[in-house]
C-alpha cells in the first residue's frame, strides 16, 4: 500500500483555507494540521478538513511531510525557511519573500538541503490551460490590467507584491530576455509600470486594489497578430495565426489553477515532476521586477 503524504498548511485565513481544502480533496495526500497564532481560527479549519490544531510551528513540522506557507507576505520567508530548516519541501503562496536577501535565502536553502521550493504564481497554470506558452513567436507587447475593490487583505505589502506580481511573473515567462530599465508612476494601492527588455519585448503593468470594479485584462502583441482577453466578461479575440483554447477557463487546470499548481509541488517532492510549476528562482525574479517597479514609484 502507497504511503500517504502527510500535508500541513501555516496559515488559517482565507488562502490557508484554499490549501487546506485542495490538500484534503487531493489523492495520495493526508491533510495533518493547521499551524496558525489565532487559536480559534485555526481550530475551526482544522476541524473543518479533519486535521490537528497546531499552536507551535515545530510540532507541526514533526508530524508533516510537506508544507505551504499562506500567510501575510512579510512572514512568508522567516516561517518557510523554519520549513526548509526541518527538511520540508515548501509551497509559498506568492510574493515568495519580500526582500531579494530573503528570496535568496530561501533558494539556498533548499538547494543545500535537497528539498523543493514553489511559489503560488497561478497565472502559470491559466496561460498554460490557453496555449499561451506554445505560440513560437516573440511577443512584442503586453498590457495587463489587473484591479480589484477594497479589500482588507494583504495590506502589509503594495499592490505591486500583492497583485501585479501575478503578471510580472507572466511577463516574464514569457521572455528569456532580462529588462533593463523599469519607469513606474503611482502608489502603494495603484500604479503603472512599464520593463523594457533587452530583446525589445515591453510590459505594461497596471494594478490597483481601491478600483470602483473588478478589471482584469490582458493584451499581447505579436509579429503576426493581437491576442486580448477580458478575463472577467470571457471576451476573447485572437488574430494571431496560432490555435489558442479561448474556452481554457472550462479545462480542468482553468477551472482549479491552486489546484493545479498545488498537484504540481506534490508531484515534484515526489519525484513524478522535474519542477514545480513556479520554482523558487522563477519567483524571485518576479520579486526582483516588483520591487524595481515600486523603486521606479518612489516607494
Amino acid at each position: 500500500m502507497t504511503k500517504l503524504l502527510k500535508a500541513g498548511v501555516v496559515g488559517s485565513g482565507v488562502f490557508g483555507g484554499y490549501h487546506a481544502r485542495k490538500y484534503a480533496e487531493m489523492e495520495g495526500i493526508e491533510l495533518v494540521g493547521i499551524y496558525d497564532l489565532h487559536p480559534e481560527r485555526c481550530f475551526d479549519m482544522a476541524n473543518q478538513y479533519g486535521a490537528e490544531a497546531y499552536g507551535d510551528l515545530d510540532d507541526l513540522l514533526k508530524a508533516a511531510d510537506i508544507i505551504t506557507v499562506a500567510t501575510p507576505a512579510t512572514t512568508h520567508a522567516r516561517l518557510a525557511l523554519q520549513c526548509l530548516a526541518a527538511g520540508r519541501s515548501v509551497y509559498v503562496e506568492k510574493p515568495l519573500a519580500t526582500t531579494l536577501e530573503d528570496a535568496d535565502r530561501l533558494i539556498q536553502a533548499a538547494a543545500r538541503a535537497g528539498l523543493v521550493l514553489a511559489c503560488g504564481h497561478q497565472e502559470r497554470v491559466v496561460s498554460q490551460a490557453m496555449g499561451l506558452f506554445d505560440i513560437p513567436e516573440n511577443p512584442l507587447r503586453l498590457e495587463a490590467v489587473r484591479k480589484g475593490t477594497p479589500s482588507i487583505r494583504s495590506k502589509d505589502v503594495s499592490v505591486v507584491l500583492d497583485l501585479m506580481i501575478h503578471d510580472i511573473d507572466l511577463a516574464l515567462a514569457l521572455t528569456d530576455a532580462e529588462p533593463f530599465t523599469v519607469e513606474a508612476e503611482g502608489d502603494g494601492d495603484e500604479i503603472t509600470g512599464e520593463a523594457s527588455f533587452e530583446d525589445g519585448f515591453t510590459a505594461v503593468f497596471t494594478a490597483s486594489r481601491i478600483a470602483q470594479a473588478r478589471e482584469r485584462t490582458m493584451r499581447i502583441v505579436y509579429p503576426s497578430g493581437v491576442l486580448e482577453i477580458d478575463f472577467v466578461t470571457r471576451e476573447f479575440s485572437n488574430s494571431t495565426p496560432f490555435e489558442l483554447n479561448q474556452d481554457f477557463t472550462e479545462t480542468p487546470a482553468g477551472r482549479d489553477p491552486l489546484g493545479t499548481s498545488v498537484q504540481g509541488f506534490v508531484n515534484a517532492v515526489l519525484g513524478r515532476s522535474p519542477r514545480p510549476v513556479v520554482t523558487g528562482e522563477e519567483a524571485a525574479r518576479a520579486l526582483d521586477l516588483g520591487l524595481a517597479v515600486e523603486q521606479a514609484a518612489g516607494f
